[in-house]
């Protein structure tokens, strides 16, 4: 065999050896684009497409539910249509000391047979002066501060009935108020008098519920 016949049979060899090595490449980067996006490249720049890999699923947080809706803490099984609803999720009242028993005394005492409404609205002022500065700086010292509660006997409180549904309203009131957990008519009150009185106090009144008229 001739020299040149010889190269002519090599360069033959080599020029399909390169096909396949293309065609092999080329199914590959047909495999990876699949997969991804692929952004055209401008005039002036690199010959190779930009790829990027594929985006992932975000899920977007839930909007807060309007007043009103029901709401269900991501924390907690607890779901409420109502103030009454709320209540009623509360469950038995627990044995209480401190301030809890005080609030819900203040709320017993103060508000017994009166709505929800009414009964958080004197829960919510209790609260409201012991965050104030003005008053004393505990629930208990609130409540047994001097001339305030007309039930407060000296440093104590009446008897209270705790198998009553009025001590078990008492109590879970008194937790909605302190978590917060329910917006009250008479938010910012740090008074209250009955209504069938007139103290002419001249503040701010906030709200009337019930059998008391609620102060700013």
């Amino acid at each position: 065999m001739s020299f040149r016949l010889k190269a002519a049979i090599a360069a033959a060899f080599a020029l399909s050896a390169a096909a396949a090595v293309t065609a092999s490449d080329m199914s590959v980067a047909s495999e990876t684009l699949g997969s991804a996006t692929v952004l055209p490249i401008e005039a002036g720049t690199a010959s190779k497409p930009v790829i990027f890999a594929t985006p992932r699923e975000v899920s977007q947080p839930l909007a807060s539910a309007p007043q009103g809706d029901t709401v269900i803490s991501p924390d907690s099984d607890v779901q409420a249509t109502s103030l009454a609803a709320l209540v009623d999720a509360q469950g038995a009242p627990e044995e209480l000391d401190g301030d809890m028993k005080c609030l819900a005394g203040a709320v017993y005492f103060e508000s017994k047979g009166e709505s929800l409404e009414g009964q958080l609205a004197v829960a919510r002022v209790i609260i409201n002066r012991a965050r104030s500065g003005r008053f004393a700086d505990s629930l208990c010292g609130v409540v047994y501060q001097p001339s305030q509660f007309s039930f407060v006997r000296g440093h104590g409180m009446p008897p209270i009935r705790e198998q009553s549904r009025s001590w078990r309203e008492a109590v879970a009131i008194a937790q909605i108020a302190t978590d917060d957990s329910w917006d009250s008519l008479a938010e910012g009150a740090l008074y209250f008098h009955a209504r069938r009185v007139s103290p002419g106090w001249g503040k701010a009144k906030l709200a009337s519920i019930d059998n008391h008229i609620f102060y700013r």
